[in-house]
């Protein structure tokens, strides 16, 4: 299970991706934890994100992830208030590699350790929605979470194709390694899921266009079927919605998926409020 780090959203509780995992690690014996979207290049970071998730995998050995994305995970006035620079993202190539030094031991500041964090050899992932993050795990030998769970879909073959061209073999990985994502609405019926759906992109309404304004039920519909609407409606095109059986079929034939159109791994995102989200 990974969480997903994002600031300042009043639908996502996980924005401290590692106490969270930390409480459920401490809870749970087997499944593997990990954080989605860490940021390398936020205040103190490389040295600071290794040391808490060398920590965790010191406590929890084998059960440990660590996604990492360029994305700031907020907006502009969040950022600032993070103490967070938009250059930042032109670091982050040269931030993986940093952090990545800490967890092998093979450091890249000499003098500079992270205690508990060397030689733990946490796995990281590369998360992304474009080519950039494909071509970078690719070059760095890392597997790449593509977005496709809210990226346009016509950008999703193309970063696989891209990571499998250029990949190089690395510590980390033989072979080239992509992992999509995909919607998951369960619910007792369909039409139940269907209409949590519905609500799900009525969020995404207000989230992306509102601008601090939250629209009433008809007017995130009204928008939802204008052009700017459509465009909201796409992104949510890789989404299994439906009673169990319906989403087991999905996630069935998306295995089924031929050679060259398959990613090696499904990651799924479900939406669920309350504090029963938090396990």
């Amino acid at each position: 299970m990974w969480y997903a780090e994002h600031h300042n959203m009043d639908s996502i509780a996980s924005s401290a991706t590692s106490v969270l995992i930390a409480h459920v690690a401490a809870h749970t014996r087997t499944i593997r934890l990990g954080a989605g979207r860490r940021h390398a290049a936020e205040p103190l970071a490389a040295a600071t994100i290794a040391e808490q998730f060398g920590t965790l995998e010191t406590l929890h050995p084998g059960r440990i992830d660590l996604g990492l994305g360029r994305a700031p995970g907020s907006d502009q006035q969040t950022m600032r208030a993070l103490r967070r620079s938009p250059a930042s993202a032109d670091s982050f190539p040269q931030d993986v590699l940093e952090l990545q030094g800490y967890l092998t031991g093979e450091t890249r500041i000499p003098g500079v350790h992270a205690t508990p964090g060397k030689g733990t050899d946490v796995p990281l992932y590369i998360l992304g929605s474009s080519l950039f993050g494909a071509q970078l795990a690719a070059m760095l030998g890392l597997p790449y979470a593509f977005a496709s769970h809210f990226a346009r879909p016509p950008r999703w073959r193309r970063p696989s194709r891209s990571t499998g061209r250029s990949f190089k073999p690395s510590a980390q990985l033989a072979e080239p390694y992509v992992i999509a994502a995909l919607n998951v609405i369960a619910a007792e019926t369909t039409e139940e899921a269907e209409e949590q759906f519905l609500d799900s992109k009525r969020l995404r309404v207000s989230r992306f266009l509102g601008r601090g304004r939250t629209f009433t039920t008809e007017e995130a519909d009204m928008i939802l079927d204008s052009p700017a609407g459509q465009q909201l409606v796409q992104m949510a095109k890789y989404s299994a919605v439906g009673n169990p059986a319906e989403v087991k079929a999905v996630r069935g034939a998306v295995r089924r998926a031929r050679p060259g159109r398959r990613a090696d791994r499904g990651v799924l995102g479900a939406r669920q409020e309350g504090l029963d989200a938090l396990g």
